[in-house]
């Protein structure tokens, strides 16, 4: 049984409810959205009055292309110069340097993409290496007017210097042994695998020569690796990284110093070693220390010297070595007894035509001419030295842009003449006609005009008009009389009476009493008749400066915030 409604209310009453509700909600709204915009409005004029926008001075478009900027070698000068000026290019055999730059020029055309730093020839030597490639010369002529057409000569130095410096280094022969013996008992290390550099893996091949090296504890912690001192009294010893073994420390400190060594066994088969990496420690020269200590006279330095001096005194020998922290470790390389040492840029070296520089500056494979004089034949000799040589080592003392090791092969007698080789030298770096700073600098505009001369032309100052010395009147001359002016004479005769002295050249203050009551009265416009003594020179009347300004504090400026009166309804 369906049962009927019950009907309560008016629908009409509840629908004009639900509309008076819904407009009430909507001017809520309305009113919380006008608050929030205004509020926001003085939010943003509040953050500008407190921060202004900056002001962008030089928003217009520069009226020039973008043009790269001449050549730039860091903490250098350099000037350009013409090949006829390079002294001692024509007597040098250029063949023997070009063979060393096609050597370079392998691993430049095997780079792609830019190189991963900057520096100031960059990547420009593919272009000359591309050439050389196709150029398989055997004459010396050629070969200089290879290196002609493809480079401009700059004369390089420091800044404010004038030259160069140079040393020398080679690789030694030492004799050694696979296996420790009571002879052979200083061991020769490889790269140890708790040795960590930031940036590089267990597999890189040849770690930086300098910057932070650390050693690992545990899983994550990293400590400095250990110095001289404590590698040679056994820090890393037993964990098999015996390379060989030699006979002293001073061995092993001399391999360290040139970067590579050949090991001599008794069977007769040689070890080829060569740089890998270091402990992180500067590079300190035991020559220096031995100068700094007035053992050695500097003029007399040189690794024979001090070589010499070790094998005197092993124990100061011993202290003088862990002065240098640095410690090196090798790698070994296989190589025949006829093949040179291997650089830095990974090629063969060429002896007497390759040289170390700072690699932070210079890129592998700049030719460089290197011209003075050397002590080749002897230690007093002065030999002519002018040549071509090929950028294709570095080392940890290397720095500067004009700084340079020379190589000159391995065994005694380059060491000997390597050993003595210290000296200034004039540096010309050679830069691909790509590069050329005259004619970079041609195509860059001209600076503007400096803003205070345009200023000078539209408004020309003049000086103000100097001060002349005040003129003395014709009818007053001025006497030197009893250390005083006639002025000031006159001044104290007013004083006393105003009565002006007699016509004497006598002074008043030598008068007695009876002389100054029977004196006349002057006559006002008859001027007294005095005898001049010394005619002072015209003194100028000093102007008075004007005072100096008050300094009155002004009070400060006080934030005038503007209130928004609410009225209550």
């Amino acid at each position: 049984m369906r049962l009927p409604a019950i009907r309560t209310g008016s629908w009409l009453a509840l629908e004009a409810l639900t509309k008076h509700l819904s407009y009430g909600r909507l001017a809520v709204a309305c009113c919380a959205l006008a608050v929030l915009c205004s509020t926001a409005a003085i939010a943003a004029r509040y953050r500008t009055s407190r921060h202004p926008p900056p002001r962008h001075e030089h928003s217009h478009p520069i009226p020039y292309p973008n043009l790269e900027l001449p050549l730039q070698v860091s903490g250098s000068q350099y000037e350009p110069l013409t090949w006829g000026n390079v002294p001692g290019w024509k007597d040098d055999d250029q063949l023997s340097a070009y063979k060393a730059f096609r050597t370079s020029c392998k691993p430049i055309a095997a780079q792609r993409g830019a190189p991963p730093d900057a520096k100031a020839l960059g990547s420009s030597l593919r272009d000359p290496c591309r050439i050389a490639r196709g150029l398989d010369l055997a004459d010396a002529g050629k070969a200089k007017d290879f290196f002609e057409q493809n480079f401009v000569p700059l004369r390089i130095s420091r800044l404010g210097e004038d030259a160069g410096f140079v040393t020398g280094y080679y690789e030694p022969i030492l004799e050694g042994s696979r296996t420790q013996t009571d002879v052979y008992n200083v061991p020769v290390y490889r790269r140890p695998s708790n040795l960590f550099v930031r940036g590089k893996n267990q597999s890189s091949v040849g770690l930086p020569n300098s910057g932070p090296v650390y050693r690992k504890i545990g899983r994550r912690k990293l400590v400095p690796y250990y110095d001289r001192a404590q590698i040679e009294d056994g820090a890393i010893a037993g964990r098999g990284l015996e390379i060989a073994w030699l006979k002293s420390q001073t061995d092993l400190l001399f391999a360290q110093i040139q970067g590579s060594a050949r090991i001599k066994f008794a069977d007769g088969t040689t070890l080829r070693i060569n740089y890998d990496a270091h402990n992180g420690y500067p590079y300190t020269p035991v020559g220096r220390v031995l100068i700094d200590r007035g053992i050695i006279p500097k003029d007399q330095m040189s690794m024979q010297k001090i070589r010499e001096w070790m094998e005197q005194n092993p124990d100061g020998a011993k202290e003088l070595r862990r002065q240098n922290r640095a410690y090196v470790f090798f790698r070994e390389v296989q190589l025949s007894d006829k093949d040179e040492a291997v650089g830095a840029q990974g090629v063969p070296l060429t002896a007497g035509r390759s040289i170390a520089v700072d690699k932070a500056l210079h890129v592998y494979g700049t030719p460089f001419f290197i011209a003075g004089e050397l002590p080749i034949e002897s230690e007093q000799s002065k030999t002519p030295f002018h040549r071509l040589m090929i950028a294709q080592d570095t080392g940890s003392a290397i720095v500067g842009p004009a700084r340079a090791d020379l190589y000159f092969g391995a065994g005694a007698d380059a060491g000997k003449v390597s050993g003595r080789l210290k000296h200034t030298m004039q540096f010309v770096m050679l830069v691909p006609k790509g590069l050329d700073p005259v004619a970079r600098g041609r195509k860059l505009p001209v600076p503007d005009a400096r803003p205070s001369a345009k200023i000078a032309k539209e408004f020309p100052q003049t000086e103000p008009p100097k001060d002349k010395p005040a003129e003395k009147p014709a009818d007053m001359p001025v006497g030197t009389v009893a250390g005083g002016t006639a002025k000031d004479v006159a001044r104290d005769g007013a004083k006393d009476g105003a009565k002006p002295p007699a016509k004497s050249t006598t002074s008043a203050a030598a008068k007695g009493p009876a002389d100054t009551k029977d004196a006349a009265p002057a006559v006002p416009s008859a001027p007294a008749a005095t005898t001049p003594v010394a005619q002072a020179a015209p003194v100028a009347e000093p102007v008075p400066l004007p005072a100096a300004r008050p300094d009155i504090p002004q009070p400060p400026k006080k934030r005038r915030y503007r209130r928004h009166r609410h009225d209550e309804r």
